[in-house]
């Protein structure tokens, strides 16, 4: 391995454990009340994990979450942010030995640098235009790069904030990342492939 890559479990950041990286996967989290809601992880290492979410955990409060490539990660809210909350993660010795090398691989092979999140087979809408609308009412012309089941990706002039809600068409969803000419959307609930097809007319792309 070259020396640029990344090795979490010889690092010592801030008197962490270990090191945290910077890594894009999606998932969701339960609080104590037994709610859902969706996230994105900012950055995590085998023992902590920042999350980005509409709700916010209170200091203390214990969260399940499942995050994607990762699975089940259990923890407790250490503090929050403007955008969401940071958890530690409670695992054994030998399981963060494995979110260390899970962490490892994906971050030095950047699996997760794509487009947009690939959970879903990618479609191209044979009508690529649309019309994204903010929550406060404002409307842009966009153009559907591909979607999914789980979300689209859109070329636009404007960058929403990530995490804002939107709607594409009458889906409902949320920015989870910008690229250069557009963002990237996750939608609210996953969608059902005739709403695809009545909505976008989507066709496989060629």
């Amino acid at each position: 391995m070259q020396s640029a890559a990344v090795d979490l479990k010889s690092s010592r950041v801030e008197r962490r454990n270990f090191q945290r990286v910077r890594v894009k996967m999606y998932g969701r989290f339960m609080l104590e009340d037994r709610s859902e809601h969706a996230c994105q992880v900012v950055d995590m290492s085998p023992g902590n994990v920042a999350l980005r979410a509409d709700r916010v955990g209170d200091p203390g409060e214990k969260v399940i979450a499942y995050i994607d490539h990762i699975g089940r990660v259990e923890g407790v809210v250490t503090r929050t942010m403007q955008d969401g909350f940071a958890m530690t993660v409670i695992a054994s010795d030998r399981k963060k030995d494995k979110l260390a090398a899970q962490l490892t691989w994906l971050a030095n092979k950047h699996e997760l640098d794509l487009p947009e999140d690939r959970r879903h087979e990618r479609v191209a809408p044979r009508n690529p235009s649309s019309v994204l609308v903010l929550t406060d009412g404002r409307q842009y012309p966009c153009r559907i790069i591909d979607l999914s089941l789980s979300g689209a990706a859109v070329e636009i002039d404007v960058k929403p904030a990530l995490g804002v809600q939107v709607t594409l068409g009458t889906m409902r969803g949320q920015v989870v990342r910008h690229f250069e000419d557009g963002v990237a959307l996750e939608f609210a609930v996953i969608q059902r492939p005739e709403t695809l097809e009545t909505e976008f007319s989507s066709s496989r792309p060629s």
